[in-house]
C-alpha cells in the first residue's frame, strides 16, 4: 500500500510524493495514524540544507498527533487505538545521555531528532515511531488534537528553556523572539511567576497578540525602540535576570547580552544559520551565564497535564489549516509568513 507524504527532495525543495506505507521494524516500534500535523521552521532549515544531518528523501514533520494502530513485541505503554503525541526525538533511555536527562544526545542511530530528519517523520497518514514508549505520550481524554499538537516539539522547547532559566518569583524575564516557539517559551516561563515578562520581536502582529493572550507585560520592537535602554528603564537600569534568545535573527544574540543585568542566564534556544561571536572584553564583567543547544523533549507527560489542567493551552497557535493534498501551498504561506501565518496545521 502507498500513501501520500512530503518530503525533502534535495537543497531548495520539498516535495509531495507517493511512499510505501511503514510497518514495525523493531519490536519497540509503534505504527500511528496521524491526525494533525504541522510544519515547523526546522523544516525550512532543512528544505534551505541547513540541517546537515537530514536524508534526502526522508518524510518530514516532527510535530503530529494521531491513534496507535500497531506495536511491537516490546512495547509496554502503548495499545492500539490510545491517542499520543509524538516526541520532536526518539531515544534509547538507555544510554549515558538518556540516563542523565539529556535525551537530545542519546548515542542510538536513531537517537536525539530523527523523526523527519534521518528517518521518515509525520507530515503522512502513518508513521513508524521506534523507542516509541519514550517517543509517545498517551494524550488525556478531553484534550484536543489542537491543544496536544505542539506538546512535543515548539511546546517542550519552551519549557524546557524556562527550566533552564533559573527563574526566581518576581524576575524580569525577556524573551527575544515571538514566533510560534518564542510564544511556547513566553507561557512557559509564566509558571515560574515572573514579576514582569518581555516580548521582543519586529513583528507587531505577534506581539499585539502575546500582549491580548497575557504572556508579556510589555512587549518591545527593536525596529522602533532602543531595547537595551527600554529594558534597563524597567528594572532601575540593571536589565533583565533571564534572557531567552528564541529568533535566530542577525543581531538577536548581541541584543541578549547587552540587555541581561550583570549575573544574569541568557538561554540561546535558537537555530542560527550562521556562527555568532560572543565578544569577551566588551562583556567583561558582566559575569554571565549562558546556556545553548537543543531542547531535551523529556517532559510531555508533565507538559500534557499542564494542558489539562488549563495552564498551558499553545491551540490559538493555529491560524491556517490544509489537506495534506495541499501541503506545498502551505509549506510556501508559512515560509513566507504570509496572511498572518504562525502555524499550520496538515489534516492527513
Amino acid at each position: 500500500m502507498c500513501m501520500q507524504a512530503v518530503i525533502f527532495k534535495e537543497k531548495g525543495q520539498m516535495a509531495l510524493v507517493e511512499k510505501p506505507e511503514p510497518g514495525l521494524i523493531d519490536e519497540k516500534d509503534a505504527i500511528v495514524r496521524v491526525t494533525l500535523s504541522s510544519i515547523c521552521q526546522s523544516d525550512i532549515h532543512i528544505k534551505h540544507g541547513n540541517v546537515p544531518r537530514a536524508v534526502p528523501g526522508v518524510t518530514v514533520g516532527h510535530e503530529f498527533v494521531g491513534v496507535v494502530e500497531q506495536v511491537g513485541s516490546g512495547v509496554q505503554k502503548l495499545r492500539p487505538g490510545m491517542r499520543v503525541a509524538a516526541n520532536v526525538e526518539t531515544f534509547c533511555g538507555e544510554c549515558f545521555f538518556c540516563k542523565r536527562g539529556f535525551v537530545n544526545n542519546c548515542t542510538h542511530q536513531h537517537g536525539g531528532w530523527a523523526l523527519g530528519c534521518r528517518i521518515d517523520g509525520g507530515q503522512a497518514p502513518l508513521v513508524r515511531v521506534p523507542f516509541a514508549d519514550n517517543g509517545l505520550t498517551p494524550i488525556p481524554e478531553g484534550i484536543s488534537d489542537e491543544k496536544a499538537l505542539f506538546t512535543g516539539d515548539i511546546l517542550a522547547t519552551g519549557y524546557w528553556a524556562a527550566g533552564l532559566g533559573e527563574i526566581s518569583p518576581a524576575d524580569t524575564v525577556a524573551v527575544i523572539g515571538a514566533g510560534p516557539t518564542g510564544m511556547c517559551t513566553l507561557m512557559s516561563c509564566r509558571l515560574y511567576s515572573p514579576g514582569l515578562l518581555i516580548a521582543i520581536d519586529t513583528n507587531e502582529d505577534r506581539l499585539k497578540l502575546a500582549k491580548e493572550k497575557g504572556l508579556a507585560d510589555v512587549t518591545l520592537n527593536p525596529l522602533t525602540q532602543d531595547v537595551e535602554q527600554e529594558v534597563k528603564a524597567l528594572t532601575q537600569g540593571r536589565g533583565a535576570d533571564t534572557v531567552m534568545v528564541v529568533a535566530g535573527a542577525k543581531g538577536t544574540f548581541e541584543l541578549a547580552w547587552r540587555i541581561a543585568r550583570p549575573n544574569a542566564v541568557v538561554c540561546v534556544v535558537a537555530l542560527y544559520d550562521e556562527p555568532q561571536i560572543l565578544p569577551l572584553p566588551d562583556m567583561y564583567g558582566k559575569n554571565l551565564t549562558f546556556k545553548t543547544g537543543g531542547v531535551d523533549g523529556n517532559k510531555c507527560e508533565q507538559i500534557l497535564k499542564l494542558i489539562e489542567m488549563g495552564r498551558l493551552d499553545p491551540s490559538f497557535l493555529i491560524t491556517h489549516r490544509y489537506g495534506l493534498k495541499d501541503a506545498m501551498a502551505a509549506y510556501d504561506l508559512f515560509e513566507k509568513k504570509e496572511d498572518g501565518v504562525i502555524k499550520v496545521a496538515l489534516v492527513p
